[in-house]
């Protein structure tokens, strides 16, 4: 039993449904799910971190990036049932719809690239 509500936890939070619906659709960094729920990076890393213990979501390593994407069920028939169940649920959601309008204009490079540009005035509080 002790799975089962680990993965029915998991889904309880509607951010963590959002980015469940999202790894459906392609692999993501956590920078980009941050640009898309607008969440701060900690609380998207502890959302990806609550699913991967549920069996939910898998991670790699590649480069500067770690990559998101569901996971393949193997490590729980709970999760691998519900996985295939949201496949189909939530397709009129007009919040779900909006993130997935949205995924083909958020991309790392480009969220990187900016978070690296820093100002004269930043700049001078780095210390070396």
């Amino acid at each position: 039993m002790k799975d089962f509500i680990r993965v029915m936890k998991a889904l309880s939070d509607p951010n963590r449904v959002k980015i469940v619906k999202m790894l459906q659709h392609r692999v993501m960094c956590v920078c980009e799910i941050q640009a898309l729920l607008g969440l701060a990076q900690p609380t998207v890393s502890k959302h990806l971190q609550i699913l991967a213990n549920a069996g939910l979501v898998a991670s790699e390593k590649e480069g500067l990036w770690v990559n998101y994407r569901l996971a393949d069920g193997n490590s729980s028939p709970y999760a691998a049932s519900l996985l295939g169940n949201l496949r189909h649920w939530l397709q009129g959601d007009p919040g779900v719809g909006g993130l997935i309008k949205r995924l083909p204009s958020v991309r790392r490079e480009e969220l990187c690239r900016s978070a690296l540009v820093l100002s004269p005035r930043e700049y001078s509080h780095i210390s070396v």
